[in-house]
């Protein structure tokens, strides 16, 4: 990874007593070895705030990787709140110094059009980096729901419009966009019932108290296995290795297609050379055999790109879900 002198140069005169931080809209990283010897970025120990489950894996993951090859060792510290914004927000008005980074999610790009009154702009303040993994919804629904395709669901919805109750780990977390976009293209009237998180609604949607869900497959194959949900379909463009027999949405409804990804971000103004090095750095870890053998344990698929490419990406995401949001009026309560 080279990056160009007069920018190295800065980077090892500032101070060793900051940290990097390194915050997620669910996971981050933080440092607290010594700097190495070595000069050049990063010089000092990494720090972040994020919080918990897949994200706070990947975040550990991506984490540990870095840290073996830059020189810093990474720790994981959650920090939540507000669907992911507050962690968002640090990161937009930190420093653009590439000490600040952001472990970027879908549901960072639903935010953008959901909080109407957030003290940063995702598309303005984030900068992207570098994707790391997709990982795709699966559509479930209980064993007595009289459906065992994605054609016979939207045949049974249409027959009784307003009367299947469709769990949500919360509004415009991805499952629940996951289903909006559902019912929007296939014109189908589920009527939302959102809980405090996916474990809590599957509860529900086992006991039968809910008939369908979108959920991480990570989340849900065990489940499925078991034969206390049935699988109709992932919302991937491509089929889950996890679920191989289960087709994909999109094979009923053409044109569909979600997957909870997530990559890296950091402040707008942070140098290009900062940025360009640590794609390299991430996207040499996506390389690595070990690490994309526990993405797949994770259900999850590594993505390399470019710093273009994932930047489309987000503009992309931003604008596919700003639609959904206006055309199904969600707002946050």
């Amino acid at each position: 990874m080279h990056i160009c002198g007069h920018v190295w140069g800065n980077i090892v005169k500032l101070p060793r007593r900051k940290f990097l931080h390194l915050a997620a809209a669910a996971a981050a990283l933080a440092a607290v070895a010594r700097v190495a010897a070595a000069q050049g970025y990063p010089s000092r120990p990494v720090v972040g705030f994020a919080a918990g489950s897949t994200t706070d894996i990947l975040a550990r993951l991506i984490g540990q990787w870095l840290s073996e090859r830059l020189g810093q060792q990474i720790v994981v510290e959650n920090h939540t709140g507000a669907g992911g914004t507050i962690a968002t927000g640090e990161v937009a008005h930190a420093a653009a110094d590439g000490y600040a980074l952001l472990l970027v999610t879908a549901a960072d790009t639903v935010n953008a059009t959901l909080y109407q009154k957030s003290s940063f702009d995702f598309a303005r303040d984030i900068a992207p980096v570098a994707a790391i993994a997709r990982v795709p919804n699966v559509l479930v629904v209980n064993p007595a729901v009289p459906a065992s395709t994605v054609g016979e669901l939207v045949a049974y919805a249409k027959a009784n419009p307003g009367k299947i109750n469709m769990a949500t780990a919360g509004i415009g977390s991805t499952p629940h966009m996951s289903g909006e976009l559902f019912k929007q293209m296939a014109g189908v009237d589920l009527v939302d019932v959102a809980y405090r998180g996916g474990a809590p609604a599957l509860i529900d949607l086992i006991a039968g108290q809910v008939q369908v869900m979108f959920e991480p497959t990570v989340s849900t194959v065990g489940y499925v296995r078991a034969g206390k949900l049935r699988a109709l379909a992932v919302t991937s463009a491509s089929r889950s290795d996890l679920l191989p027999d289960v087709p994909t949405v999109g094979e009923s409804v053409p044109g569909y297609e979600v997957s909870q990804w997530y990559g890296i971000g950091a402040p707008r103004s942070t140098p290009a050379a900062i940025l360009a090095r640590l794609n390299q750095a991430i996207n040499a870890a996506l390389a690595d055999p070990k690490l994309t053998a526990r993405l797949a344990d994770l259900g999850a698929t590594a993505t390399p790109m470019t710093i273009a490419e994932f930047a489309k990406l987000v503009a992309d995401e931003t604008e596919k879900w700003a639609k959904v949001i206006r055309a199904a009026n969600i707002k946050v309560e």
